[in-house]
């Protein structure tokens, strides 16, 4: 990982270039090309051979959407499981190599190998001891009120109760990467040791989206590592507009079915509107048994048919064995004066 300076250092640094102490560099800029350009109005940027930036700008704020889609869909999971509530979000997203990624995870913890069928290859899942342990303790029945991390590898009985999590972490992923291709994630492996995995060499680009995961008063961390040889056959369908696209598609047919299933079973108030008029309010409280109220309606013709208040037919009063019933004559048209 590149060294990050604090604040006092970069502030030492500025002083020290104000005062001439440290002189700036002024290396002459030098650009090869086959036509000739304005050298004062091109932008030169540095790029490091040994990290090259395979995944493009866009297909990483699209991956970085959907495992946020992720995250809130195995939060709920969690949620319900534990009882209590737990918060899970993206942290970051960014792409760097295997060793970088390797390099910067805690010994030990618990490290899961998943195989994405049917793409080829392994990613990785890392979830650290520090909000495991308060799961496993809340599985157990504990209130993680004075709860001690241990600096060892998992028990089997551990990796078994963590097995349930991470066993709804991979379903909550492939309801996640449904809408670009239907994935099925599986553990193959678990290791407590991060340096004995090796899936893919050490200079190989992965994509390394962090997750930071809150209960109660515990939190820890989270890390999918994908590396980029096993999703490189699916990147086209990452681009933004592919992905926005995907996204308003994926709930046509089946959601459609779904939606008009529970819409058909819902109940509406139906009325049958005789007729309408105005009065004064004087007629309204003046009126007593025996008065009429006179409309401009016909008694021969037919009575408007609402569901929910809203005027959708024409219909006739009759009964319909000794109750009174409605004989539905035609919808409404755009002339019928209602």
């Amino acid at each position: 990982m590149a060294d990050v300076l604090d604040q006092s250092e970069i502030d030492a640094l500025l002083a020290a270039v104000d005062s001439g102490e440290v002189e700036e560099e002024s290396n002459p800029v030098q650009i090869f090309s086959r036509h000739r350009r304005d050298l004062d109005h091109v932008e030169v940027r540095q790029y490091d051979f040994k990290r090259p930036e395979r995944v493009s700008k866009d297909q990483m704020r699209s991956l970085q959407t959907l495992h946020e889609a992720f995250a809130r869909n195995f939060g709920a999971a969690l949620s319900g499981f534990l009882r209590t509530i737990v918060e899970v979000k993206v942290a970051t997203c960014e792409q760097m190599t295997y060793a970088e990624f390797i390099s910067g995870l805690p010994n030990p913890t618990s490290f899961n190998l998943i195989e994405p069928r049917p793409l080829e290859g392994q990613m990785c899942l890392e979830i650290s001891p520090l909000i495991i342990y308060p799961i496993i303790d809340r599985l157990l029945g504990g209130t993680n009120a004075e709860l001690f991390i241990p600096q060892r590898p998992m028990t089997l009985i551990e990796t078994r109760l963590i097995g349930k999590v991470t066993s709804r972490g991979l379903a909550a992923l492939s309801e996640a990467w449904a809408s670009i291709r239907q994935l099925d994630f599986q553990i193959t492996a678990t290791e407590s040791n991060p340096q004995l995995v090796q899936i893919v060499p050490p200079n190989e680009v992965v994509v390394v989206i962090g997750f930071e995961l809150k209960m109660a008063n515990r939190a820890g961390t989270m890390n999918l590592c994908i590396p980029y040889n096993v999703i490189e056959p699916i990147m086209a369908d990452l681009a933004a507009q592919s992905w926005f696209n995907v996204a308003k598609n994926s709930t046509s047919s089946e959601m459609q079915t779904r939606i008009e299933d529970a819409l058909t079973r819902a109940g509406l108030t139906v009325t049958g509107l005789l007729a309408e008029t105005t009065i004064t309010l004087r007629d309204l409280m003046n009126l007593g048994v025996g008065d009429v109220i006179v409309t401009e309606k016909a008694a021969s013709q037919p009575v408007v048919l609402c569901v929910e208040g809203e005027k959708t037919h024409l219909a006739n009063i009759g009964q319909f064995k000794g109750a009174r019933a409605l004989k539905v004559v035609r919808a409404v048209g755009a002339g019928d004066r209602v």
